[in-house]
């Protein structure tokens, strides 16, 4: 194990691709209110600690370094393909940018900034006509901008998991059904029985295998 020098301290790194995933996500999901930007925040607390690890210190891989040199001693756990931990430990053995987990880690992230920056769309196009968003993404699930986050923490942690990042990843699945119970809370105020209606038939954050009874969304809002 002796490329950790080489490998890491590169904190230019960390802020250069921390700034252009924030900077990314703040262009798919434009928060607005107070409650997003507070679930912006907590995405991008959970972005800088994972591009800190990825690029500036591997705290993971110090911590765990005595077991996994044990496990694997053929790896040199502080080179910095070394990080992605699934695919050395259960991948295919090849360059672990192809490897079955970072390729599924693309799809997670890729279908979660895709769902965040349709969803947005829907929503912003409702709330200009005074009405509930039952379009699009909202048509079979009533948080898909929650649940892109979702998508997008979990493709970092197929890709580069950490001590700090798993550690994370529940306190903000955790915050963002709080923020969703209270959007709802605030869109029964608005919008009464006819939120009621669609909180019925459309699921809050995986959409149901079937037809949705509200595909089309409820006629009175």
């Amino acid at each position: 194990m002796t490329n950790a020098d080489a490998s890491y301290g590169l904190w230019l790194l960390v802020v250069i691709n921390s700034a252009v995933f924030i900077i990314f996500a703040f262009s798919f999901f434009k928060p607005h209110s107070k409650r997003d930007w507070r679930s912006f925040g907590a995405f991008s607390a959970f972005i800088v600690a994972l591009f800190t690890e990825m690029y500036g210190f591997p705290l993971t891989i110090f911590v765990l370094s005595g077991w996994l040199q044990s496990t694997l001693p053929e790896v040199d756990w502080f080179a910095h393909d070394s990080g992605h931990l699934p695919e050395m430990m259960f991948g295919w053995g090849a360059n672990p940018h192809f490897g079955p987990f970072h390729l599924l880690s693309f799809v997670f992230i890729g279908g979660g900034f895709w769902l965040i920056s349709v969803a947005w769309h829907h929503l912003w196009a409702a709330q200009l006509q005074g009405k509930l968003a039952v379009t699009g993404p909202y048509a079979r699930i009533r948080h898909p901008q929650y649940t892109g986050f979702i998508l997008i923490l979990l493709g970092f942690l197929l890709q580069w998991p950490t001590i700090l990042t798993l550690a994370m990843f529940p306190v903000l699945v955790w915050m963002y059904v709080r923020l969703a119970r209270s959007e709802e809370a605030d869109s029964r105020n608005a919008f009464g029985q006819a939120y009621e209606s669609y909180a019925k038939s459309v699921p809050a954050f995986f959409p149901s295998l079937g037809k949705n009874q509200n595909s089309e969304g409820p006629s009175e809002v």
